[in-house]
Formats: C-alpha cells, sequence, structure tokens
C-alpha cells in the first residue's frame, strides 16, 4: 500500500515513519527548500514534558503525551532526561502554588534543592517544582533524524514541492501541512509564537526552566555549549514572518528576572511561526474520502506527534478508529 505524506515538519515525518514502519511504501513531499523549513517544527522548544503541560492543557495532552518519552530517544539523538524544574519569582509564589495544584508527578523544592539541581541558580529562588521524569530534544536535530529513519525503510522525501491532496494522484494521501490546510479544515486557526536563540557563557543550565509569571510566562530550553533556546509567546495570529520588540523585550526581561548574565547573552537568532491549532486547542485525525487529515498540534507538536502518528497508521492500515481525536469530525458527518 502506498501513501503520500504532505508535509515534512514533525507530524508529517512521524506519520510517515509510523506508516514505513508497519510496511506501507511512503512518499514525503515538503514544500521548502528543505526538512523543517517551512514548518513551525524548526522554532519548537522540543521539551517533553506531558505532566508540566497539565497546568494549562486538557488531560488528552498528558495521556497521549507520555508516549513521546520512550518515543523519542530511540529515534532522536541527544534526547536529555534530566525533568523539567518550574520556578517563580518571590512575588509570584500564588502563581506557582496554582501551577502545583494543576499538574501532578512531581515534587516540591526547596531552594537547597533548586541549588543542588542548577548550581547557577543557587540563592535566586526559594521555592520550585522539580518534574523529573520529563526530557527534552533539539527539533533541529530530530527532524533529519526523523527522514534518515525514512530512507533507511525504502521511503521517499523531495523537497521544494508545493502541493495540495487533491493534486496527487493515488488513493492514499495524508495531509500535514499544518496551518497551510486551512483550506481544507476551516477551524484550523494560527497561534503565533516568537522565541530567541542565544548564547550566554556565563549560565549554566542542564535542564528546560519555566519562569512562571502572570503576564509572561517564559522557558529557556539547553541546546548545549551554553546556547539557550527562550520562548515563547501566544498570540492569537497566523502571521508567521515578523517578530516584534515587544515579544523580544518581554522574553530577555523574563531571562534577566531568571539569572542577570542573560542580560550579556549573544542574540544568536530570533525567529516566529504560527502553531496550527483548533478552537480547542486538541489535536485532530479527520478522513476526507481518500484523505487524511493530521492536524492541531498547537504548541505540542514533539510531545504529541509519536501517539497522533501511530493513531494515523493504525487508521489509514487498518480503519481503526480514536474517539478522543475523532469525535468532533464524527459529529460533524452526523449533522450535515
Amino acid at each position: 500500500m502506498k501513501f503520500t505524506v504532505i508535509g515534512a515538519g514533525v507530524a508529517g515525518l512521524t506519520t510517515a515513519l509510523a506508516l514505513a514502519t508497519r510496511g506501507a511504501t511512503v512518499e514525503v513531499l515538503e514544500r521548502g527548500a528543505s526538512i523543517g523549513a517551512e514548518s513551525c517544527s524548526r522554532f519548537a522548544g522540543g521539551m517533553l514534558a506531558p505532566w508540566c503541560e497539565a497546568e494549562s492543557a486538557e488531560e488528552l495532552v498528558v495521556s497521549l503525551g507520555v508516549e513521546s518519552l520512550s518515543y523519542w530517544p530511540q529515534r532522536a539523538p541527544h534526547v536529555v532526561a534530566r525533568g523539567s524544574l518550574v520556578l517563580a519569582l518571590q512575588r509570584d509564589g500564588a502563581d506557582l502554588d496554582r501551577f502545583a495544584r494543576r499538574t501532578r508527578n512531581s515534587s516540591l523544592l526547596d531552594a537547597d534543592a533548586i541549588a543542588a539541581l542548577e548550581p547557577d541558580l543557587a540563592g535566586r529562588f526559594r521555592r520550585g517544582i522539580f518534574f523529573a521524569d520529563e526530557a527534552h530534544l533539539d527539533p533541529r536535530a530530530a527532524l533529519p533524524a526523523l527522514a534518515e529513519a525514512l530512507h533507511a525503510r525504502g521511503s521517499s522525501l523531495t523537497c521544494n514541492v508545493e502541493v495540495r491532496p487533491n493534486d496527487i494522484d493515488g488513493d492514499h494521501v495524508i495531509d500535514c501541512r499544518g496551518l497551510a490546510a486551512r483550506d481544507a479544515l476551516p477551524d484550523l486557526r494560527g497561534v503565533k509564537g516568537e522565541m530567541l536563540i542565544v548564547h550566554c557563557p556565563d549560565v549554566t543550565l542542564t535542564r528546560p526552566v519555566r519562569l512562571v509569571h502572570p503576564r509572561f510566562p517564559l522557558y529557556i530550553v539547553p541546546r548545549g555549549d551554553n546556547v539557550y533556546m527562550i520562548g515563547a509567546t501566544m498570540v492569537e495570529s497566523s502571521e508567521r514572518g515578523r517578530v516584534t520588540a515587544r515579544a523580544m523585550v518581554e522574553l530577555l526581561n523574563a531571562a534577566y528576572a531568571l539569572h542577570p548574565a542573560f542580560a550579556e547573552a549573544e542574540i544568536m537568532e530570533i525567529g516566529c511561526d504560527a502553531r496550527p491549532a483548533f478552537p480547542d486547542n486538541l489535536p485532530r485525525i479527520r478522513r476526507n474520502g481518500r484523505v487524511l487529515h493530521v492536524n492541531g498540534l498547537y504548541r505540542h507538536g514533539f510531545l504529541l506527534s509519536p501517539a497522533l502518528a501511530r493513531m494515523a497508521a493504525a487508521v489509514a492500515l487498518d480503519n481503526a478508529y480514536f474517539p478522543e481525536v475523532m469525535d468532533e469530525h464524527r459529529r460533524q458527518r452526523t449533522v450535515a
């Protein structure tokens, strides 16, 4: 059985690999000049943090996201399993307490415990929350690793090809175009995220650190060699190319609040993109004739794509049905 997957972001590549692993013949078509070049996956934080996400996400995100913790170490280089650390300034202690109430699978830390985990933060925070079982990866290393795994299974990947599902000949098409799929998924919306990458030799962090803040919560993800990804804003907008000064000021101010040495960091890159999301911020698998749409991963691309890919392959190959991610489309068809 042959499938054409449109889109080589994390949703497209994981879905293609799930199909190829089960013996299907797969070709991937990507509109960008290289893997991930036109995908919001390039600007992802790469945090595999299902329990942290429970603070603001539905339980479905947690239950599906746990699968990523065993998936990625087998498929991507340099997955770091050192947990996630959540902190707040003293004045924002109530927000930290609320974060703790809304999440689970964590432990509360005092100042000494924080210093033991991250010595460069010693004396800066009195309390924190530690999610020991979480991990993180570098998205820009993970995407090529998936492509290599596809190549090893005889699948093809062609860049600089911009197509829509109806342009494809053949019986089986998987649409993983992200926000570009609004022509077929009219309830899909964009949520803009802005980020920056800095080099800060005066700070060493070994795990993602989230700074809880009532106005602009922040996460800092280490990329190795004192390089950090700082993100990210969430703006209701489909705009993909403009980074605002306001966003950069807010992110840098928050990073400075975490540690003043970030004021001297070298800014290596700034970027933004629009994450594809449905109204409830939950993912969907939708069938429309010969086309299967896998979309709506919102800001949980690397967290949810392993589970969504597994489900999509089962739908495509076994005609399986997963009500947790397919119910809405079933109800829409019933109403229609």
